[in-house]
């Protein structure tokens, strides 16, 4: 297995167990219109990092490539954002919260770091 491959498929274990994560955070939020909201927000957009960065790895165009990745890296985003918005509001209290928001945060930085190279690569 090529260096690629290997960093391509611990990146998908990776995504997939923020998304993981992300769900039994969402679920620990209380069941009133606030946490509902949020819940459903963080479910959906964990799940598209995972999803998107799947969608990424059997891209057969290179902007098809960048266009997912870049999907999976505002998605982390919005992430980040929701979990900093829950624990703002003090509706979970899940010390996994700073955990999630650094893991949203580094895998969005992997991401653009990748993006960029295939960028650069792409533009030789």
């Amino acid at each position: 297995m090529s260096d690629l491959s290997l960093f391509k498929d611990q990146l998908k274990k990776r995504t997939k167990k923020f998304a993981h994560d992300c769900v039994k955070f969402s679920l620990n939020l209380p069941n009133d219109q606030l946490g509902r909201h949020i819940s459903g927000q963080l479910i959906r957009c964990s799940t598209s990092v995972a999803a998107n960065y799947r969608a990424s790895c059997i891209a057969q165009t290179i902007p098809v490539l960048i266009s997912k990745m870049s999907i999976a890296i505002e998605e982390a985003d919005e992430c980040e954002f929701w979990i900093e918005f829950a624990l703002e509001e003090g509706l979970n209290s899940d010390s996994n919260g700073l955990f999630l928001i650094n893991e949203a945060h580094e895998i969005a930085s992997i991401l653009i770091k990748s993006r960029m190279t295939l960028q650069n690569n792409s533009h030789k």
